[in-house]
């Protein structure tokens, strides 16, 4: 269940408001959805304690990734107006839109749509490229029930986002139009990853496991993912909806993947 949403104005209570603020991070994403509510809704609202959170939630990696876009570009409730009055008319529609752009955020933070594996993926991302990858990630993990096309299309991103950057890193040369299983034979062969540069045979079969579940990564998105979307079906061509096991295994099998990418790049001190 939902945390509680703050619906009540900050405004014209004694003292500072920030004393009122609540202590834990989902509380006050749920007082900034009740802020915006409100002033959506014509009631007064803080645009103090807005800000205030605003500067917060941006300087989040982790948060800024999910906050609506509204959020990100309207540094008040000034700006903040315009934006819902030309959007939508009618005060139950305003609430309804604020909610559901505010729920991947809060079901992220109240820990849905996790896996067991999520927080350690998510912790080697991090000391990777903490406002780069990890942001990728987290996206993923949000919009894997919500967006099960969409994140499918995230968990192709974050691998080439893994890819490029470790090929940066080793100085290796890419071509921008290079597909993900070109970037991770790149990287394979820099990181000494590549089945034909081992003699061990189950590491070999390992490491050619990890090859084909990048080549399947690739035809997963390109079947199911949001990137073809404008691709007309056809008889021999349906338009196929992933579910959202579909997503979990897509976002799973590529933040598996970075994690040993990323593990493997560290650990050969180049991190």
């Amino acid at each position: 269940m939902r945390t509680s949403r703050h619906d009540g104005s900050l405004g014209g209570e004694p003292g500072d408001p920030m004393d009122d603020m609540p202590e834990t991070l989902i509380e006050r994403v749920a007082m900034m959805e009740g802020i915006l509510i409100e002033h959506a809704t014509g009631r007064s609202s803080d645009g103090h304690v807005y800000e205030h959170l605003r500067r917060e939630f941006i300087a989040d990696a982790e948060v800024r990734v999910l906050l609506p876009d509204y959020v990100r570009t309207c540094r008040t409730l000034d700006a903040f107006w315009p934006f819902i009055k030309d959007r939508l008319g009618r005060y139950q529609e305003r609430r309804a839109f604020i909610r559901e752009s505010f729920t991947p955020l809060i079901d992220h933070l109240e820990g849905r749509n996790r896996a067991p594996g999520d927080a350690v993926v998510g912790d080697a991302l991090a000391s990777f490229d903490a406002d780069g990858v990890h942001a990728v990630w987290t996206k993923a993990l949000a919009r894997r029930t919500s967006d099960p096309e969409g994140a499918i299309t995230v968990a192709r991103t974050l691998l080439e986002a893994v890819c490029k950057h470790i090929l940066d890193g080793l100085d290796i040369a890419y071509a921008p139009k290079d597909d993900l299983p070109k970037l991770y034979g790149a990287v394979a062969r820099g990181l000494k990853l590549a089945p034909d540069q081992h003699r061990e045979e189950p590491i070999r079969a390992i490491l050619g496991g990890a090859m084909n579940l990048v080549n399947g990564l690739g035809t997963l998105r390109n079947r199911f993912s949001d990137a073809h979307a404008d691709d007309p079906p056809t008889d021999e061509r349906p338009r196929v909806r992933p579910s959202p096991r579909h997503a979990s295994l897509a976002v799973n099998a590529a933040g598996a993947i970075a994690t040993f990418l990323v593990e493997t790049y560290q650990e050969r001190g180049k991190g």
